[in-house]
């Protein structure tokens, strides 16, 4: 054969050509230059059974790393410890390597979406358009075929039950093709697929009559319950809004299977509906079955695991819980950051011996499921960990509460915890906690009386009210460390900058006194930048009733209000730090972020107070 190249220092003969570039020559060596490759040079076919095989070892693997890398993490080998370090990054390395083999792209889904929604609206004498956007968007393969059938039966549900007959969209302004769209996306670790029509929507109310005509629900648990809760009942089994009987839809089976089957593999379903504009939706599937990023929890002397793509954050309560936790329609809240958060016992709520016994140092797991945020209540928060999900027994399946189980770092077996399943269980009374949470914001607004919880600071002779919410942390700074820039005093605080407004000069209040050494500040954080507010000292934190007074307009003040029979002056902390520094207020801020809840990727970070026991913890989750 002829040669196409020499060897490197070799003369050129002749009229042959010269030496191919090194770079030429290394994609030949190696068969990777990308113009002469072929599909068939750049892929081969692989048995499913033997990626199902590696995957089941890779997760063996996983195991095996996480009992390694605990074991090795408690001696004080160096050379073992950087070890450990480099078979975690292969380990992963390897795991992203693997999932990635059985990852399929959900236009293999879609593909014979469109002849039934062609063949299906001409049945139904519709005019249907439909539309897909994230055709690219991947999942495992294995939950491509457990989507398949409920998106199927969404597809053709919203061709004959959601999109109206040409001539009533006419009738309403509408154009006669109606549109159907397909959308998936990724978010937060799971896949967002969607099925949106811009149809006649469902009729909440209409939902509601339903319901209880058919005795699923009374008219006095209808009036707790708000617009998504009510559209929630479509999920129930036998429910069906549809006057005529049709091979497609009426016949009250359906959505309830489309739930069970999103559920099992520890997905979710939702629908928002307007009337007269569309229904869309929404499936929350998750990327892959066989490994997750996990958070390890205690409660009751067990140990559980959370998804942590369903943990928003973190917070600890410090002997405080038996205070700070309220009653809202009958049910435990707790008010994270001036929001009502409801709130379920996982020892209550699992049974576990001793339920409820304590109210002493919790934490409270702040979750979201099936579009709500609650705070699940556990004894201990241990750590955040890759693991391996086995499924359980049917036995196990049939008492709920749990997506499966898995085996820890340290070789203990432990539950995963189904989010969802347990919302469910506990009967959250959401739209209580809204419900009171509306009222309270009512009556702030008509200048009445609200219950607040309010951090009580002494500034130069005067008392000064600040909304706890609006405290990210209180810490204390030597006077020596305080610096200036420009004509702002700022602190370095956990290698950033931190400027300081003291509160004592934007208030015009008496300053003569000696300066406190070390100078205790409130620190506020907003949008990633943060800010450290100057005081004399803390007083107390304080939860009653207060009447606010607006009878005088100073600058950086909401009123004033009697608190612990004192005169106290309540602080609008947004406009004061406006007041004081509108750099920092502004859009174009130039001061380095500081994260005033993580600022070290999975470490968690505490907020304390000398002066009080709540502490703050939030983790960030990727």
């Amino acid at each position: 054969p002829q040669q196409t190249g020499q060897a490197p220092g070799a003369e050129p003969s002749g009229g042959s050509p010269g030496p191919a570039a090194p770079d030429s020559q290394l994609e030949e060596l190696l068969g990777i230059a990308g113009s002469r490759r072929s599909v068939a040079d750049s892929s081969i076919r692989v048995d499913v059974d033997l990626l199902d095989a590696l995957m089941r070892l890779v997760g063996e693997l996983v195991l095996t790393r996480n009992q390694l890398v605990r074991a090795i993490t408690e001696t004080a080998d160096a050379g073992m410890t950087r070890t450990a370090q480099r078979l975690n990054l292969i380990t992963s390395e390897l795991q992203e390597g693997v999932m990635k083999t059985r990852m399929q792209a959900i236009e293999h889904l879609w593909a014979k979406l469109p002849r039934v929604v062609r063949d299906l609206s001409a049945a139904c004498g519709k005019q249907v358009r439909l539309a897909m956007e994230g055709r690219e968007t991947e999942l495992d393969r294995s939950l491509l075929e457990a989507v398949k059938d409920p998106l199927t039966h969404l597809v053709r549900n919203a061709v004959d039950h959601g999109i109206e007959a040409p001539d009533v969209r006419t009738a309403a302004g509408k154009p006669a093709e109606g549109l159907l769209t397909l959308r998936a996306y990724h978010e937060g670790g799971h896949v967002i697929v969607e099925v949106a029509d811009n149809g006649a929507g469902v009729d909440s109310e209409v939902v509601a009559q339903t319901a209880i005509e058919r005795g699923l629900i009374t008219r006095e648990q209808v009036g707790h319950m708000d617009r998504r809760e009510i559209l929630a009942l479509l999920f129930r089994p036998g429910f069906s809004t549809a006057k005529v009987i049709t091979k497609v839809s009426g016949r009250g089976v359906g959505m309830d299977v489309v739930k069970t089957n999103i559920e099992r593999i520890g997905g979710a379903v939702d629908v928002e509906s307007t009337v007269g504009v569309g229904t869309t939706w929404r499936l929350t599937i998750p990327l892959t079955l066989a490994i997750i990023q996990a958070l390890t929890v205690e409660c009751g002397a067990q140990r559980y695991v959370i998804p942590q793509v369903a943990v928003h954050e973190l917070v600890y309560l410090d002997g405080q819980a038996g205070r700070v936790i309220e009653n809202a329609m009958g049910a435990p809240v707790y008010r994270l950051r001036g929001k009502l958060l409801p709130l379920v016992r996982l020892d209550q709520t699992l049974g576990l011996p001793g339920a409820g016994d304590s109210d002493q140092n919790v934490y409270v797991a702040v979750l979201q499921a099936e579009g709500r945020r609650f705070g699940l209540v556990v004894d201990r928060v241990l750590n955040t960990e890759e693991v391996v999900v086995k499924p359980l027994t049917s036995r196990f399946k049939d008492i709920g509460g749990y997506a499966g189980a898995t085996i820890l770092g340290d070789g203990r077996v432990a539950l995963i915890l189904d989010v969802a399943s347990l919302a469910r269980r506990s009967h959250l009374n959401v739209s209580g906690a809204d419900r009171l949470e509306n009222e309270l914001e009512s009556a702030v607004r008509a200048g009445g009386s609200a219950i607040d919880r309010l951090l009580i600071a002494g500034v130069g002779g005067h008392r000064v009210g600040i909304p706890l919410d609006m405290v990210t942390r209180l810490e204390e700074f030597a006077v020596d460390n305080i610096e200036r820039s420009g004509n702002r005093e700022v602190v370095q605080y956990r290698e950033q900058i931190l400027p300081v407004v003291r509160l004592s000069t934007l208030l015009g209040a008496f300053d003569g006194a000696e300066q406190v050494d070390p100078m205790p500040v409130v620190v506020y954080t907003e949008d990633g930048r943060s800010v450290a507010l100057a005081v004399d000292n803390i007083v107390d934190i304080v939860e009653e009733e207060v009447e606010v007074r607006r009878d005088f307009g100073d600058d950086g003040l909401l009123g004033s209000a009697v608190i612990q029979q004192r005169v106290t002056e309540l602080l609008d902390v947004r406009r004061a730090i406006a007041a004081a520094d509108p750099m920092f207020a502004g859009e174009g801020a130039s001061y380095e972020s500081y994260d005033g809840y993580a600022p070290y990727d999975d470490v968690p970070v505490y907020a304390e107070s000398k002066e009080h026991d709540e502490s703050t913890m939030v983790v960030t989750t990727k």
